[in-house]
Parts: structure tokens; C-alpha cells; sequence
């Protein structure tokens, strides 16, 4: 039975890469300058729009992806008698995941031999994206659906995630740190680097003095946790900071003969939680 990977746009992959490799992608709804928008890797709202308007003080808002549009996506392809792998952004940061699963329960009391997966990724941004990536080249190279989802579970948890922001209070509203912790670190220059977890929930770490020192922290991270790094594709996302981007590049270069590097901007529906001049680290480790 041929085998098809769903993915969402909180996976920040490239559009090119993903339309060249024909993979349905169902984005958030984000509410922004009195629009609505999908998340839809820059078509409808362009990376460089939403950032400038979050500069300028505008306040986007999301909204999960709903059990009707998985549904609709899933029955796509279960009608055409393929199976189904689903990766969903990280459960404990939106209720998508929770809607896939609905959406599937529904397809089975309608194709009670429907073959669908819906896999938390535990993942966001482009560590989402690099568990997708993973798991479309496999199919790629003719594994088996079950072969693919084994490799999922086994590795979701590898996959180490890093980053830094420019501006505290993004985070402040999205509750990760005090009303108080952004006034004092803004004050003194103060980044904080945070990692996702085993929960697949955001966590600072630590702090460094300066945007310079907080993207050579990121390298660092790396540089300790890395397994194998010349087999690797390693990922970089930012809030539209792309020469910041490059510096971290140019960082893992100068230690690391790595396969490849990929650099993406972070959509809308995970920028307007993180904000403009985030940077943020994917690769694969021998935990999180």
C-alpha cells in the first residue's frame, strides 16, 4: 500500500522542498493587522511582512489546526487507499495534535480499515521540520511505512533543538518568562538560551551577555552533543535575522564537516510566539 507523510507548517521546512517533494502541509490560522492567514510557508503572508509588522507592534494570534481539516486531508488519501503518517507539531505547545487524532478516530468509523498514523513530533520549528525531513527522504528511498514510523519513535527524542531570541517580552507574553525577568534582561542585554524537551515544551537553560555571545552559545551546544556530524543535515530557523543565521553557519563550520546546513526562516505561527530575531539550532544527538 503506497504510504503518504502529512506535515504541518510549524515544520518551517522550505516551500521549495516541500512542493518538490509533493507532501501535503496543513497550516495554523494567524491572525495578523486584522487579517486572517494560513500558515502556509510564506505564500499568503510573506516572512518579511509578518516580521515588519511585529517590529512596527502588531499582536498576532494563532489558532490550531482543526479536526475538520485533518479529516478532510486524511480522507484525501485513505479514499485512494494509501496509508497515512501524520507528524504533528509538539502536543504540549498547541491542541493540533490532539485534532489530528479526532480527525483520524473519525475516518475509522468511516473506512474501518483506514491505515493512519498520527505521530506527536514532540518537536517545533525546524526540529519538526528535520524529523519530517528524515522521514520523507526514507520514503523516498522506498521504506516501508512501518519501517518509518519505527524510526520516528525511536528518534524524536534525539533531535535537539536550541535557541535564542532577541526580545524577551515575546516571551513574556507567551508566559515562558516573569514580567520582571524581560524588563531586567532587556536593561542588561541579557539572552536567554532555551532548549524543547522530552515533553516537547519550551524551557530556558541558561543566559548569555549579548546577541554575539548567545549565538556562539548555540554553536557550543551543539558542538557538545553532536553524534556523527559528517552524516548529519543540520537545520538553522530564524525570526528574519538571516546574516545571524549565517554566523552560526559559519560557527559549526569551522569545527564540523557536516553533511549539509539548511536555513529557513520561522513562519508566522511560530514567530508570533518567539518573535523577531530568534535564532534557533536542529540536530540530531544521542538525547535532547
Amino acid at each position: 500500500m503506497e504510504t503518504v507523510i502529512i506535515i504541518d507548517s510549524t515544520s518551517d521546512l522550505p516551500k521549495e522542498y516541500i512542493e518538490k517533494n509533493n507532501v501535503p502541509a496543513l497550516g495554523m490560522t494567524v491572525s495578523f493587522m486584522g487579517k486572517e492567514y494560513k500558515d502556509d510557508f510564506g505564500v499568503s503572508l510573506s516572512y518579511k511582512a509578518f516580521y515588519d509588522g511585529v517590529r512596527k507592534g502588531e499582536m498576532p494570534a494563532t489558532a490550531q489546526i482543526n479536526a475538520y481539516s485533518y479529516a478532510e486531508e486524511f480522507k484525501k488519501h485513505v479514499s485512494a487507499g494509501k496509508s497515512v503518517i501524520c507528524i504533528v507539531f509538539s502536543s504540549a505547545l498547541s491542541g493540533s495534535y490532539n485534532s489530528a487524532c479526532i480527525a483520524r478516530d473519525m475516518l475509522l468509523e468511516e473506512y474501518e480499515n483506514a491505515d493512519i498514523t498520527v505521530i506527536d513530533s514532540k518537536c517545533a520549528s525546524l526540529g519538526e521540520g528535520l524529523l519530517d525531513y528524515y522521514a520523507i527522504e526514507m520514503l523516498k528511498a522506498g521504506k516501508s511505512k512501518d519501517e518509518i514510523v519505527r524510526w520516528i519513535e525511536s528518534n524524536k527524542l534525539k533531535i535537539n533543538h536550541w535557541f535564542t531570541v532577541d526580545d524577551l517580552n515575546h516571551l513574556k507574553r507567551g508566559g515562558r518568562v516573569s514580567s520582571t525577568a524581560a524588563v531586567i534582561g532587556t536593561l542588561l542585554d541579557i539572552k536567554p538560551i532555551l532548549h524543547v524537551d522530552n515533553e516537547g515544551r519550551l524551557i530556558p537553560v541558561t543566559k548569555v551577555k549579548g546577541r554575539k555571545k548567545s549565538i556562539k552559545a548555540l554553536a557550543e551546544e551543539l558542538n557538545k552533543r553532536i553524534v556523527n556530524p559528517e552524516e548529519q543535515v543540520i537545520f538553522i530557523s530564524h525570526g528574519d535575522c538571516y546574516e545571524d543565521a549565517k554566523l552560526l553557519e559559519k560557527l559549526i563550520l569551522e569545527k564540523h564537516k557536516v553533511k549539509d546546513i539548511m536555513i529557513n526562516p520561522i513562519g508566522p505561527a511560530v514567530g508570533s510566539h518567539s518573535g523577531p530575531g530568534t535564532v534557533a539550532l536542529f540536530f540530531l544527538g544521542d538525547q535532547r
